[in-house]
């Protein structure tokens, strides 16, 4: 089918000053459903090509229009006071909300294209209309989601698991004990509690957008970094921690984070409040304090290396099996075909 696929994001490394953590699963995705013989273009704006300077117009359709699509495939916006709430052309300004908005109603509404809402972000209201619409269906990276609501995880790359090597990765070098990428978004509680005593132990550093840092001033806080430099800096960490918002973690929604580390042997240390952590970390890795973390830190740094690290490496590889890419794209497929034709879905079905 004809995917009209609306993001707001990048494709290729894009630039450092941005977050967008679909950058290490969107692209894999999108390659996939090309690879099934769908046709996608892409609705937004090319922000590789106008922010990257990164020309990917011989492989990827963009339309800044409205073409004829079979289905309306949306990454989710939501109204962010001050950057795409304002009018176009002031300063600051991104377009994603009004384009999107553009699109809902020209597809959605008026056309009643079959539509698929990705939350990714979980800013999608419990009562929100869309949830309703006879045309539309929602998907959440979550293990529970929301009632009515399909699951569609990030994706990781069958080709990257296949080709992960646990006995090497716990050989490599590592010199520092704990790492972090990722934005302070709504994880205050989780840094308080896990990651910042352990940091006044041992050799740290945090990557991302954190603005609010005067209560760590222990913590070696980076800033943003470019996207190519997460696995380097993971391939130096022993050991993370998955902070999650609460909303992520009341329903088992883990990010990206998880395979960006194990995928580079560094081990994540889950707190135990998220629902269903052990089945994204084996139960050596579930942690309930500060006190835990740094316990959990002084073992791994007394097995580096051995086959008790690589067995542990291989034990977090294996829970990804979860995100596996042909996985979340046959979940997806199926939420496409139910939205395009639920009738023929559902009489397949039976």
């Amino acid at each position: 089918m004809k995917i009209g696929y609306s993001f707001w994001g990048f494709l290729g490394n894009g630039i450092t000053d941005t977050p967008d953590g679909g950058r290490s699963h969107r692209r894999p995705l999108v390659d996939a459903l090309l690879g099934r013989g769908h046709e996608i273009v892409f609705l937004q704006a090319n922000r590789d090509l106008i922010e990257a300077d990164d020309d990917l117009r011989n492989a990827y359709t963009f339309h800044s229009g409205t073409p004829d699509i079979d289905v309306l495939f949306l990454e989710w916006r939501w109204a962010i006071d001050g950057r795409n709430t304002t009018p176009c052309r002031t300063a600051g300004h991104t377009c994603d909300l009004h384009r999107q908005a553009e699109l809902v109603t020209r597809y959605t509404v008026r056309r009643k294209t079959p539509t698929v809402i990705w939350d990714k972000d979980r800013q999608l209201r419990l009562d929100s209309v869309w949830r309703r619409v006879p045309q539309a269906a929602v998907c959440e990276a979550a293990l529970e989601p929301t009632p009515g609501a399909h699951r569609l995880l990030f994706p990781v790359d069958d080709r990257l698991l296949a080709g992960a090597d646990p006995v090497a990765l716990a050989r490599k070098p590592r010199d520092l004990a704990l790492g972090y990428i990722g934005n302070q978004y709504d994880r205050d509680e989780h840094f308080d509690r896990f990651f910042a005593p352990a940091a006044a132990r041992f050799d740290h550093l945090v990557g991302g957008k954190w603005t609010k840092t005067s209560r760590w001033p222990h913590v070696r806080f980076l800033g943003r970094l470019p996207f190519e430099a997460v696995h380097a800096v993971y391939s130096r960490s022993l050991a993370t921690i998955l902070m999650l918002p609460e909303r992520y973690a009341a329903v088992g929604q883990m990010t990206q984070r998880i395979f960006e580390a194990v995928l580079a042997g560094c081990l994540p240390l889950a707190p135990a409040d998220i629902r269903h952590v052990d089945q994204f970390v084996p139960a050596d890795l579930i942690v309930r304090s500060g006190q835990e973390v740094v316990d959990r830190l002084s073992y791994l740094r007394q097995i580096a290396g051995t086959q008790e690290h690589a067995d542990l490496i291989g034990a977090c590889l294996d829970r990804l099996d979860l995100f596996r890419l042909s996985r979340q794209v046959t979940a997806l497929e199926a939420v496409l075909d139910t939205a395009v034709d639920p009738v023929a879905a559902e009489r397949g079905a039976a």
